[in-house]
């Protein structure tokens, strides 16, 4: 069975994270949620989205530290959300697991703000095609995405073992593309047909 990691910080994006955790769960991918800890979090499990919902995550970041030392999972994704995306991107560990991701060969995805705030800090984003939400490519430091190409206008951009996606409007087309990596076209097509898409 694949697996995929979600890391939830307070300030979260809930279209863009709760769209993949659904669809990657109903594509048959064993979906750990994660709460990253910040400054405003009064518990170890809840996380506080940007519109004010709570969400209890599977896993505390102690938890998901001895769960993940050994094994990688398939696939980790850091959602959206400006203030989450902030939160992340604080997290040293957090970047570290997503480079070790990276470097093993694992997909790795963000979408929204996430690609520049998170990712770039990484140094994953050189040499690459990516996406993010309009304007957002103005935060990023130059020599974080080295030679590498923001596409504007699309919904998604996968580039080897990186997908990124554009914002909240994309959050579905987004995840298709990681089923599709992950557990294959008939899988995607099922998942899309079975959920009425466009």
């Amino acid at each position: 069975m694949k697996s995929a990691v979600v890391f939830l910080a307070d300030g979260f994006e809930e279209v863009e994270a709760l769209t993949p955790v659904d669809y990657l769960r109903r594509a048959g991918v064993e979906v750990f949620t994660v709460a990253v800890p910040s400054e405003s979090m009064n518990d170890p499990y809840i996380v506080i989205g940007g519109h004010k919902i709570p969400v209890i995550a599977d896993l505390s970041f102690d938890e998901f530290k001895e769960n993940f030392a050994e094994e990688l999972p398939d696939l980790v994704f850091a959602p959206g959300g400006m203030n989450g995306s902030k939160n992340l991107a604080k997290n040293e560990e957090v970047l570290a697991f997503i480079k070790k991701c990276f470097d093993g060969g694992k997909h790795v995805a963000a979408i929204c703000a996430a690609p520049a705030l998170v990712l770039s800090k990484t140094g994953i984003l050189k040499e690459k095609n990516w996406t993010c939400y309009p304007g957002m490519e103005e935060e990023v430091d130059a020599d974080d995405v080295e030679d590498s190409t923001s596409c504007t206008s699309v919904s998604f951009v996968t580039d080897e073992n990186i997908t990124t996606g554009r914002g909240a409007g994309a959050a579905e087309e987004f995840t298709m593309e990681l089923i599709r990596i992950l557990c294959g076209q008939e899988i995607s097509d099922k998942i899309r047909t079975g959920t009425c898409q466009r």
